[in-house]
């Protein structure tokens, strides 16, 4: 797969791609963990940081040597080509971890699409790529020049796993399947529902890629390409 940054946008009410499967509405004391609901002026504008480094209590992983290949075996089969570009990754980047970047990786997802059904443009320029930036910023002005706003309740991430992984140069790509369950409705300037449902869980899939340059200090990745699972 090319990964060429781009941006399929299929927006209605949330990013990604609708199974069909929803639910009745989500009661959020029925769970410890309740959904966050946001309005517009969310303020939490940093870097999600996804985890490629080890604490200071553990020791990094070898380049090469089983400990480094035990943790790549552990989400790609070995000999897999998934496994190999892990692998890859993990030659220029010791302390690259799978099961850590996709704690970052979850919890980036639901900072973006939260920003996103809030038109939070300064939380959203710290996650993305330029490009991917300029994209997202350009579907919030067209929903704020129609005088559309989101409703958005995000209820959790059912699974979320590395489906492929590249190494170009020094820039490191790795992409994630995303299974999430939001509540979300679009309505316009009359305050309609136009889009979404605000009484249903919907069940989305979305597919992001995430780069960061090896060489950098910066220990953050940046979203580079979102789609839709068909």
């Amino acid at each position: 797969m090319g990964l060429a940054v781009f941006i399929l946008f299929r927006l209605r009410s949330v990013l990604g791609k609708r199974t069909g499967n929803e639910r009745p509405p989500f009661d959020p004391y029925s769970k410890p963990d309740q959904p966050r609901e946001r309005k517009n002026g969310n303020d939490q504008d940093n870097v999600i940081p996804m985890p490629n480094q080890t604490t200071p209590e553990a020791e990094p992983v070898e380049e090469s040597g089983r400990g480094g290949d035990v943790v790549i075996d552990k989400v790609a089969p070995a000999g897999s080509a998934l496994n190999s570009a892990l692998k890859q990754i993990l030659s220029v980047d010791r302390s690259f971890e799978p099961e850590p970047f996709l704690e970052g990786a979850r919890a980036a997802y639901e900072m973006i699409v939260m920003a996103f059904a809030d038109g939070d443009k300064k939380a959203l320029k710290n996650l993305l790529s330029r490009e991917v930036y300029e994209g997202f910023v350009t579907a919030i002005d067209d929903r704020e020049k129609r005088g559309e706003t989101i409703e958005s309740t995000f209820v959790g991430i059912d699974k979320a796993e590395i489906v492929e992984a590249a190494l170009k140069n020094s820039t490191a790509q790795v992409t994630v399947k995303i299974h999430s369950q939001l509540i979300s409705a679009t309505r316009d300037k009359a305050g309609e529902v136009v889009d979404g449902d605000p009484a249903k869980v919907s069940e989305v899939i979305d597919i992001w890629t995430f780069a960061r340059d090896t060489t950098s200090r910066d220990p953050n990745w940046k979203l580079v390409a979102t789609e839709s699972a068909e």
